[in-house]
């Protein structure tokens, strides 16, 4: 049901078909003003077609905008969750999770700013896109009012949305006009792609469905090495040169790319109940997760290590789920980048045919001391009669119940 008293709504706006039907559909169902919002996050398209379509759909000059933000994407977003070896369900990399919490905070942005009442996405009812772009506008704005077409319309199959499209003049390209074989999400940290071709998952992703990395098979028989240096927890360069956050990243796609690194086949669980079968490709991501637990590994002391990867799944789930905006992700954002204070040096790895291996790591914080580890003699501040004890105390409850076990015959 519509809300009469929505005057100005912010839609995030792609300029594709679906975003292009509901800015339409906006300003034929609540008879308000649009503003439009698109969002450079590196997903490797042109943007200037969306201003054109904007602008042909009557959307005022004043009232489009179109921002980079593959900086403050990476540097606010992506890093503080690589920090944290945050991976949803053990694998997944949140490419797309990570992206939906600043977008959001972007469309509330621009509607303070222009005092509208309302804003608007294009995510489904079945998805988790609806929840994570909603959890973050009622965490900055709770009066806002959110539009979200796909829950609210009666358009429910391609006929439709074609059909609407062709009443209200809205130009189609042809390769829009059949359903699509799968859909795609991209940024500068990973793409998605879901549906269709992908659905049934007994069936092998098909070639074509690729798009950000070679085949394993097909990446060049001679390994690439590289270094990647850290300061606090976040990678800073790439062989001895110093980079920003979004141009390392980029770096670190491109020769993922090249090696056939960071595809993943997952059935995950959604946020909303249900399974979904999807094929991401991170390529750059996959190498800078590696590298991070290998810096890790000489810089943080053991329980700080543990304690981050127990509380890494929760993590994890928080912005799968949305809520970048919590007090309980802020809280642990706080425990986590309090660990990285120490993690800085340098990782050395070798990439070959899909496959990321570390061949070395060094730091000048590194808790790693040659003295204590190695077989051979020398003076060093261990002394192996030590051990004894230290096992004998461990082992006393183990002992105990042991004793039980004997004395009632288990």
């Amino acid at each position: 049901m519509s809300d009469k008293s929505v005057k100005k709504v912010v839609l995030a706006y792609s300029g594709g078909l679906d975003t292009s039907i509901i800015l339409k559909w906006l300003q034929t169902t609540y008879r308000c003003e649009v503003v439009t919002f698109t969002a450079d996050l590196g997903q490797g398209e042109e943007l200037g077609p969306a201003r054109d379509k904007a602008l042909l759909l009557g959307i005022k000059p004043e009232n489009i905008f179109i921002e980079d933000l593959r900086e403050e994407f990476v540097r606010d977003y992506v890093f503080p969750m690589f920090r944290a070896n945050a991976a949803y369900e053990g694998v997944y990399l949140l490419g797309t999770s990570i992206a939906r919490p600043l977008i959001a905070k972007k469309l509330i942005e621009i509607a303070e700013k222009l005092d509208a009442d309302a804003v608007s996405h294009g995510a489904t009812g079945k998805g988790n896109d609806q929840v994570r772009f909603e959890l973050t506008a009622y965490a900055l704005k709770p009066d806002v009012v959110v539009i979200a077409p796909w829950r609210e319309w009666d358009l429910r199959s391609r006929e439709q949305l074609i059909a609407f499209a062709e009443q209200h003049q809205i130009p189609i390209a042809k390769n829009k006009r059949g359903e699509a074989p799968f859909s795609v999400d991209a940024n500068l940290l990973h793409a998605s792609s879901e549906g269709r071709v992908l659905e049934d998952p007994a069936v092998e992703v098909p070639d074509y469905v690729y798009s950000r990395t070679i085949s394993p098979e097909d990446a060049p028989d001679k390994p690439t090495v590289i270094t990647i240096e850290f300061e606090k927890g976040d990678a800073v360069g790439i062989d001895g040169e110093k980079l920003s956050p979004a141009t390392l990243l980029a770096r670190l796609n491109d020769l993922g790319r090249d090696n056939g690194i960071g595809r993943l086949d997952l059935v995950e669980n959604r946020f909303v109940g249900m399974k979904s079968r999807g094929m991401y490709e991170t390529p750059g991501g996959t190498i800078l997760a590696v590298a991070h637990r290998s810096i890790e590994s000489i810089t943080l002391d053991r329980g700080a290590a543990h304690l981050k990867d127990q509380i890494m799944p929760q993590y994890a789930e928080l912005i799968y789920n949305g809520f970048w905006f919590s007090p309980e992700r802020e809280m642990l954002q706080a425990l986590i980048d309090k660990s990285q204070e120490f993690v800085a040096g340098s990782v050395r790895l070798k990439l070959y045919k899909g496959g990321v291996h570390v061949i070395g790591r060094s730091s000048p914080y590194s808790l790693y001391d040659q003295d204590l580890v190695t077989f051979e003699e020398g003076a060093v501040a261990y002394d192996h009669r030590d051990a004894a004890g230290f096992i004998k105390l461990n082992a006393l409850r183990l002992r105990t119940l042991g004793q039980r076990k004997k004395k009632l015959g288990l």
